[in-house]
Formats: structure tokens, sequence, C-alpha cells
């Protein structure tokens, strides 16, 4: 089904092509360094090796495409004068010329109107997604950056002094002004709002800035019960933002589509047929992404003793040191 555009799209036609050799090679490398440490095993399986190797080069590949992308339109925000501070927009949800208009379309859309709860990526391009979903005597949802120093913090227009709404919509005001919420908290989520780099208006397929955290949050709201299939994922962007060529078949299981864009100059209903992700899916999950987060840390100690068995992370099994003194530090 075509998506429908309100007004009439303005698009870019934009093609991108090149091979991956050198992150095929890191995918070759990686393969090798997990098997280095099970030829010791007599139960090395060498037909899952090669199945591995095999997915490592694909997934290689396909991250190759999306830095592509990714910097062709950077690089275009900046040259056309559309980026706006934090600069340079590289490596960042860029921040652009009309954000708050991108923001306003949603803000009039019954989605948002209807919606009690939102959730809001903490990234410049959406601070007016946050101040409208404040000022309109909604529950924020917003996360700590990176998930570094904690998980959520929830935030309520009564929560905030007189005067204060715009302070409590950047990510030092959220922890300030707002009360954090653990995995345990019961809530609902009517709307998610999250930052993009690129975003394909005929598919709903999304690329981020590349680290993760969106479909990391997506996965833990899964866990919590605050969000389903049904919950309605939005994205405001520039439209200089839109492309057509992110290949819908190389996306991995726990990337988040969108259902609705918002730019300064249209809305557009993307009628993804993408599935979104049920959960965390730790063996797409490195080691060292792990490590860095605690609440993920947390969350995998949970399920995996309710379940009661280890899940595979980053394609090893994860016994550290680390984890096994936060479980002592639990105890005590």
């Amino acid at each position: 089904m075509r998506p429908l555009l309100l007004p009439a799209s303005l698009s870019l036609s934009l093609h991108v092509a090149g091979a991956a050799a050198s992150s095929s090679r890191r995918a070759m490398v990686a393969v090798a360094s997990a098997a280095s440490r099970s030829l010791s095993s007599s139960s090395f399986d060498a037909s899952a090796f090669e199945a591995e190797r095999l997915r490592l080069d694909a997934e290689a590949r396909a991250s190759m495409v999306w830095r592509k992308i990714r910097k062709r339109v950077w690089d275009v925000l900046e040259a056309e004068s559309v980026a706006r501070n934090p600069r340079p927009v590289h490596h960042r949800i860029p921040n652009f010329d009309g954000a708050a208009a991108a923001a306003d379309s949603l803000g009039r859309l019954d989605v948002f109107q209807n919606a009690q709860c939102v959730k809001v990526n903490p990234d410049s391009p959406q601070k007016q997604v946050r101040f409208l979903t404040l000022s309109g005597d909604k529950k924020l949802l917003t996360p700590q950056p990176r998930l570094r120093t904690g998980f959520f913090s929830a935030l309520e227009s009564q929560m905030i002094p007189t005067g204060c709404i715009p302070e409590a919509c950047t990510s030092v005001g959220a922890a300030k002004y707002g009360r954090p919420i653990g995995l345990d908290e019961v809530i609902k989520v009517d709307l998610i709002v999250i930052g993009s780099v690129a975003v394909d208006p005929s598919t709903g397929a999304r690329l981020g800035k590349g680290e993760g955290f969106a479909e990391l949050e997506y996965g833990m709201l899964r866990y919590m019960g605050a969000i389903d299939d049904s919950t309605m994922v939005v994205t405001t962007v520039h439209d200089k933002q839109l492309v057509d060529d992110i290949p819908v078949e190389k996306l991995l299981i726990h990337d988040v589509p969108v259902d609705i864009i918002c730019t300064p100059t249209q809305v557009i209903l993307t009628n993804t047929a993408i599935p979104k992700p049920q959960g965390i899916y730790w063996e797409k999950l490195s080691p060292e992404k792990l490590g860095q987060i605690r609440i993920l840390r947390e969350l995998k100690r949970r399920i995996e003793k309710r379940q009661e068995q280890y899940f595979l992370v980053g394609h090893l099994r994860i016994y550290h040191q680390q984890l096994s003194e936060e479980e002592e530090e639990g105890d005590n």
C-alpha cells in the first residue's frame, strides 16, 4: 500500500552503491575470534560457525550501506544550511531548521492529542515535541541520554515549577525535575516519538545515528508491557532527510519502523508493513554495549532467572566478573 501524503510529498530520489570489503573483513575477524575460543572445545560446530560467518558478513555489508546513507544526509543538511546546533550534525540525530514546525504538525494530529503518555527521545530536534507534551498536560517519558546514567525519567507539568517547562525539556532539566522509573513501573505509553537521520516514506524504514539506543528503549518498553504492536511510532525530520533507498530486506529484526513522519511541510502516513520488534534480541547485542548499560544488565538477569537459562550476547555466553560483582552487591 502506498503511503498517504498530506500535503503533496517532497521526495529525495537518491541512489547509493558500493562494496563493504573492510566491514566484511571485520566481520570475519569477529567470527575468527569467537572460533578461537571454541576450537579448544570438542563440541565445536563447523556448520554453525559457517552460518554465523555468513550472517555477520551480511550484517557488515548492510552496515556499510547505512553509513553511506547517513553520511549523505548529514552532508546535505550541512551543505544546504539546513543544519542547526549542535553542529556539526554528523554522528547525531540532526537538529534542523523547521524542527519546531515539524513538532507542531505532530501536535495537531489526533494520535498526539488523544495520547496521555508520550515517550520522546532526548535529542535537540525533538525538544519542541517534549514541550508540547508537557504544556498539553500529558505525561512525558524520556530516556536518560545513552541510558548510561539511568533508565527513563517521567515528567508531568504539575511536577515542574511555573515557567520551568522549557528547562524541563532539556536533558539536564528532565533529570532535575523528572521522576526516575525502573523496570517495575506500571505504565502505558500511548505514543512513541523517535529521532531519525534518514527515513523512507514509502516503507517506514528508519535509520538512527547507528548506536541502537532507540531499539533498546523500545525493547525494554515491550518487556515492561508499556507498549505493543498497536503503539504508533512517529518521527519528526526535515524533508531532506526523506530517502528512497533504505533496503528493507537488509533491516535487522530489532530495527524500529515508523508509522508517521512529520516534516515542516507535510505529514506522511507510511502504512508500514515492517514488523515491530518484540523485545530485546540479545544475540544482536555486543558485550561492550551490555557492559555500558546497567539497566540492560539488570533486565537480562531478570529474564534469565525467570526462564532459568543464559542468553547468548554477541554470540558468547556472558559470565563477566562485572556481572558477578553486581550480583554480590545485590545480595548484601
